[in-house]
C-alpha cells in the first residue's frame, strides 16, 4: 500500500471537487446498484493520472452540458477492498489504473484505460468523457 501522505492529495483532488470515495466493496455494490450514471474515476499515483486523468475528469464534469448523476473515487494501490470490487465490475478488461469508467444503471457503457490516457492531455481526456456523458447522461 502506498503511504496516506502521498495519497490524500491525490484523492483531495477528486473529492474536493464533488467526489464521493468508494472505500469497501459494500459501497462499490451499493453505488453501483443505484439507478441512473455513475462515474468511476480509479485514482492513481501513476504520473498520467497526475498528468491528464485527474485533470481530464474535471474539466469535463466543469464544463460538460449533461453530467453523471454520481461523481466516485477509488484509490488503487490503497483502497485495496473497493478497487478489486470495481474491477469485477470492470470486466472483461484488465486491470488498469489510473481508469474512468461510466456506468447506467450499473452497466458499464464507457471506459477509459491507462493505455487510453497515457501520453494524452488531459483536455483530449475531458472531450472522451464530454462525449460519454452527452450519449448516456
Amino acid at each position: 500500500m502506498y503511504p496516506q501522505e502521498i495519497v490524500i492529495p491525490m484523492k483531495e483532488e477528486l473529492t474536493d471537487n464533488g467526489f464521493q470515495e468508494l472505500l469497501s466493496s459494500t459501497e462499490v455494490d451499493s453505488q453501483l446498484e443505484k439507478t441512473g450514471t455513475t462515474l468511476v474515476m480509479v485514482n492513481s499515483v501513476c504520473g498520467c493520472s497526475a498528468g491528464s486523468a485527474r485533470p481530464g475528469v474535471l474539466m469535463a464534469v466543469a464544463n460538460g452540458a449533461k453530467k453523471p448523476d454520481f461523481l466516485t473515487t477509488s484509490f488503487a494501490g490503497f483502497d485495496l477492498e473497493a478497487v478489486n470490487k470495481i474491477r469485477e465490475h470492470l470486466l472483461p478488461y484488465p486491470p488498469s489504473s489510473p481508469a474512468i469508467a461510466l456506468f447506467k444503471d450499473g452497466k458499464l457503457v464507457h471506459m477509459i484505460e491507462r493505455h487510453q490516457i497515457e501520453g494524452r492531455p488531459a483536455q483530449l481526456i475531458a472531450h472522451n468523457l464530454i462525449a460519454a456523458f452527452d450519449e448516456y447522461c
